[in-house]
């Protein structure tokens, strides 16, 4: 096995500057004492799929939840420097609701509400009186499942336990809730590993469908499913940033060792 090094710096292509969405700047997290993201540097581009892939442990999946606080519910953990939504820094915000209608999440394990299909979607513009009367949230809620390619399946049934759907129906139930608040960026953890083959290829096509107009920022396992749905991929290891470029160029032609080792097998 070739042995690796985090001596290098690291090799990163920039996006053209205007369109980047979410920009991280000597970005660190600490859980209590001990430190798990050093000093990250990364611009996400809009109307992408950023891949985020990289060992068990190195930091992918902290570095997703940095992005809408979601480390907040947990005491003890933090992050120092600056996360850039648009410009805004996301460790300023003082209104977390706000901030993750703007950042949304759908998870590895699908999460419906355990509530009806309708109640799911709704949830969030009701929450951020988005849709001012019940026609206008009828709308946003069809709209929204259309979106995330379920609506033709559920349209009879919006009445029903959004937990009565099959493992991948929930999922994409659960992008249809992020994508109803309009967010400028969705976060996905690893969001086909509970689901089968079939289910995988549904979310996978929604993923190209969503990116068109909305930024997506996924962690995955899955070195082929990086290599087919996203546009631009970033190798992490021990808490590093090591090299992002587009998709296409780190898989055929990476530029630093430890990601060629990564991509080959020889460690990870």
């Amino acid at each position: 096995m070739t042995e690796t090094t985090l001596e290098e710096p690291p090799y990163i292509v920039e996006p053209d500057a205007a369109s980047v969405v979410l920009r991280t700047k000597d970005l660190s997290f600490y859980y209590g004492k001990t430190q798990a993201l050093f000093d990250l540097d990364i611009a996400i581009p809009r109307n992408s799929v950023t891949a985020l892939i990289g060992p068990s442990g190195c930091g992918k999946s902290t570095l997703l939840r940095t992005f809408n606080r979601m480390y907040d519910l947990y005491p003890g953990q933090k992050a120092t420097g600056q996360i850039l939504l648009d410009g805004e820094d996301v460790l300023a915000e003082k209104d977390v609701a706000k901030l993750r209608s703007k950042v949304g999440m759908v998870f590895q394990k699908p999460s419906p509400f355990p509530m009806s299909i309708y109640d799911n979607v709704a949830y969030g513009p009701r929450t951020h009186r988005i849709a001012p009367t019940k026609a206008d949230l009828d709308a946003l809620v069809e709209k929204s499942l259309r979106r995330a390619a379920l609506w033709e399946e559920v349209k009879d049934r919006l009445g029903k336990s959004g937990l009565g759907l099959s493992g991948g129906q929930q999922q994409r139930l659960c992008i249809a809730r992020a994508l109803a608040v309009s967010p400028a960026v969705i976060l996905m953890d690893e969001p086909c590993s509970a689901l089968d083959p079939v289910a995988t290829a549904h979310i996978e096509q929604l993923i190209e469908d969503i990116r068109k107009h909305t930024c997506i920022v996924m962690v995955t396992h899955s070195m082929a499913q990086a290599a087919r749905v996203s546009q631009i991929t970033a190798f992490f290891n021990m808490g590093k940033l090591v090299e992002t470029a587009p998709t296409a160029d780190l898989f055929t032609a990476p530029k630093l060792e430890q990601t060629q080792d990564y991509i080959t097998g020889r460690f990870g």
